[in-house]
């Protein structure tokens, strides 16, 4: 405990009384490690089957696991197929709280690097609209290949400030998730570093920035939409505090509970404190969540609604965890997609070839959602406005490029595929050489009787990427730019 400043500990003592001793106790014990389940591609109850890695149930989230880090599951196959996403448990609680229902237009406005955003994307099903924003270019290219690796097929990337976001989404969410930028004492466990930031800038500097940040989010969010603002600290400024000032400044949003603390998995949670920022009642609604009392580390989550409007959902804990796996009688759910002469005459853009590729997978690409720009075509999500000057990472679901003429199926479109859903597949054990010289960028080798064309190679029947066949030989097509090291 030598590491934590006295000032630190004297303001926890304000907070805790008696407990002190108890909180202090735990920062002597190593922090919890967690992986979440992309629910796109396997359900909780399939991954418990699977997982490379032991794990242990987070109580109060249901695709949540605790594994030990020491097990490097980022370096398995799985990994690398977007089945799971490595994330801190009490950080996994904001997304899971935000009810989001497929159809939702949502927006995660602090985002990067995605763990709350693919949450997110994974409660949508791939229906509505998610646009994820990150005011830092650097991390909003992090945030994207989550993204990708996932296989969200809605989303919107966007790198931008909050207040540059009102032109074009001025009241047109649903649901909104804050994660706002803290002064990080949740996580003085986990990461001593950020002790040195907290020390330099204090609470203070923070507070306002969450207090310049909000302001669009409440201007983005509709009438009897939702929002969640989360942080990861315990200073009343920053959490109680920054709830107080909005519920001022905005008298249409209100705090409402949360959660039950009292249900099963809750279990350790504590009610936000309005009295020490002599707030109203209704703070108590929001949830503090204490390493010494969970297994996991310090968080803040309070769920908002803005008045009127109806609602559309009933606010509460319980996640969509449904998974989009193959059907029960294993048959491929390809060639859905028809395009006539005259459709394609009116697509002048979209080559042939690409039009003939669509036809072959399994989930619809209804032609009005197509999009062409500098020879890549995307499919858009249904009711944008437009997103004219702001500084766009990637608006919808790239599906390849055109290269004279020849259509070449992007990493993104393998990424948001199952097996189930392109007729031409090769599948590896997940404990094999020839996934790993795969994800390497190497050459494998194919059965012989393997049609030419694109071949979407998958290990254990996870979809991780394309090769090219012709006449038995294998061309790796793995984005290099993702090459495991």
């Amino acid at each position: 405990m030598d590491f934590i400043p006295e000032n630190f500990k004297i303001k926890m003592k304000e907070l805790l009384g008696d407990e002190l001793d108890s909180f202090l106790d735990c920062y002597n014990e190593k922090h919890n490690a967690g992986v979440r389940v992309n629910t796109l591609k396997a359900t909780p109850e399939r991954f418990r089957e699977i997982s490379p890695v032991e794990i242990s149930q987070i109580p109060w989230i249901k695709n949540g696991f605790y594994y030990d880090e020491n097990d490097r599951a980022s370096k398995h196959p799985y990994y690398y197929a977007g089945l799971y996403y490595i994330q801190e448990p009490s950080a996994m609680t904001p997304a899971s709280l935000l009810p989001v229902k497929p159809g939702d237009r949502v927006l995660d406005l602090c985002a990067a690097p995605g763990g709350k955003t693919t949450e997110l994307g994974a409660k949508l099903k791939g229906r509505g609209v998610l646009v994820c924003n990150d005011i830092s270019n650097s991390r909003a290219k992090a945030l994207l290949k989550n993204v990708e690796l996932f296989g969200i097929r809605n989303a919107v990337v966007i790198s931008e400030a909050p207040a540059k976001l009102e032109g074009s989404f001025a009241g047109f969410f649903d649901k909104i998730l804050v994660d706002a930028p803290c002064s990080g004492e949740g996580m003085f466990r986990k990461s001593h570093a950020i002790i040195k930031n907290w020390e330099q800038y204090g609470t203070g500097y923070y507070a306002k920035l969450q207090r310049q940040i909000l302001p669009s989010a409440v201007n983005m969010l509709r009438p009897g939409g939702y929002m969640i603002y989360s942080t990861c600290t315990f200073s009343t400024e920053e959490d109680e505090g920054t709830l107080k000032w909005l519920l001022e400044e905005f008298p249409d949003m209100e705090v409402l509970p949360t959660a039950d603390i009292t249900a099963p998995g809750f279990e350790g949670f504590v009610h936000a404190r309005p009295e020490l920022v002599d707030g109203p009642d209704e703070i108590a609604g929001a949830l503090r969540l204490y390493p010494h009392k969970i297994k996991g580390e310090g968080h803040f989550v309070a769920l908002l609604r803005k008045k009127g409007g109806a609602d559309s959902a009933e606010a509460g804990i319980k996640a969509e965890t449904d998974a989009a796996e193959t059907n029960a009688a294993g048959e491929k759910a390809t060639g859905v997609n028809k395009y006539d002469e005259k459709t394609r005459k009116l697509n002048k853009k979209i080559s042939d070839e690409a039009f003939d590729f669509f036809e072959k997978l399994g989930f619809e690409i209804p032609a009005g959602s197509l999009e062409v720009r500098d020879e890549r075509i995307y499919m858009m999500p249904d009711g944008l406005p437009s997103l004219a000057g702001l500084r766009i990472m990637r608006s919808g679901l790239l599906l390849g490029e055109m290269k004279k003429g020849r259509f070449e199926p992007s990493q993104a479109l393998a990424c948001a595929l199952h097996a189930d859903e392109y007729e031409n597949t090769i599948d590896l054990p997940s404990d094999g050489s020839d996934v790993i010289r795969y994800l390497k960028c190497e050459s494998i080798e194919i059965p012989a009787d393997t049609p030419d064309g694109y071949v979407l190679v998958c290990t254990d029947g996870f979809p991780l990427g394309w090769g090219k066949a012709a006449q038995g030989r294998f061309r790796n097509k793995y984005l290099p730019g993702w090459r495991m090291q």
